[in-house]
C-alpha cells in the first residue's frame, strides 16, 4: 500500500498540453511590448515557471514592463488561450484511478487559480480535486514553494511524507524540496531530464502510466 495520501498535480504539461495558447499569448504580448519573437518553440520556456519570472528572464523586461506584459497576456489567454490547450490522453484514466483507490488529488499550479479553475472544467476533470490552487492575480503567491505549503497547511492530519509533488520542470521539484515533501519529475513535458535530475526528485516517470505504478 502506497505510504502517500495526497498528490499535488502541477498542470502545464503534465496534465495537459498547453504549449499553442501559452506560447501565442506570449507572443502577442511581446508584439505589443514591440519585442516580436516569430517562433514559437522559442516560447516553450514559458510553460511552467510564473510568468514573473520568465518574462524577467527572457526578455530582461525591469519590473514595470513585466507587469505589463503580463497584462497583455492575459489580454489573449482568457479570450482563447486557456482553451488552445489539449489534455493528455491517459489523464482522466489517471485521476480516475487515483481517486478510485482513496487518494486525496489537488492541483498546484504557477498559473492564476481562477484561470486554472476554468480549464480544468473546460475539460471536465476538476471534479477529481478536493483543492486547486494557484496564485494570486496581482502576482503573490506565485512561487510553487508557497503554493504547494499552502496545500500542505490545509490539510493538518498529515505527516509531510505522505504528500508527493508531480510535475515536469524544475519549480516543481524545488517546491517541493522547500517544503519537505517527495515528488516525481515527469519527462513527457517541457523540462529536460537533466532539469529535473539536478532537483534529485524521488521519481523519474516517463508517462503517467509510470506515475500511476509509482503511486500504487
Amino acid at each position: 500500500m502506497s505510504k502517500y495520501k495526497v498528490i499535488l498535480f502541477d498542470l502545464d504539461g503534465t496534465l495537459s498540453d498547453p504549449k499553442e495558447g501559452i506560447t501565442k499569448s506570449v507572443q502577442y504580448a511581446s508584439d505589443k511590448m514591440g519585442s516580436v519573437e516569430p517562433d514559437l518553440d522559442k516560447l516553450e520556456c514559458f510553460i511552467g515557471p510564473p510568468l514573473q519570472v520568465s518574462f524577467t528572464e527572457y526578455y530582461h523586461f525591469n519590473e514595470q514592463e513585466t507587469q505589463k506584459a503580463i497584462q497583455f497576456y492575459r489580454e489573449r489567454f482568457k479570450e482563447k488561450g486557456m482553451y488552445e490547450n489539449t489534455l493528455y490522453p491517459d489523464t482522466p484514466w489517471l485521476l480516475q484511478s487515483l481517486q478510485g483507490q482513496g487518494f486525496i488529488l489537488a492541483v498546484a499550479t504557477s498559473k492564476p487559480t481562477v484561470f486554472a479553475e476554468q480549464i480544468l472544467e473546460y475539460f471536465q476533470i476538476s471534479n477529481y480535486f478536493e483543492m486547486i490552487t494557484g496564485s494570486n492575480l496581482d502576482g503573490t503567491r506565485s512561487a510553487k514553494a508557497e503554493i504547494i505549503q499552502y496545500i500542505i497547511d490545509n490539510y493538518p492530519k498529515y505527516k509531510l511524507e505522505e504528500f508527493i509533488m508531480i510535475g515536469e520542470r524544475k519549480h516543481d521539484l524545488i517546491g517541493a524540496n522547500k517544503t519537505g515533501i517527495d515528488s516525481i519529475g515527469v519527462t513527457y513535458g517541457y523540462g529536460s531530464v537533466e532539469e529535473l535530475n539536478d532537483e534529485k526528485p524521488a521519481y523519474i516517470a516517463d508517462s503517467l502510466n509510470q506515475v500511476n505504478m509509482i503511486l500504487m
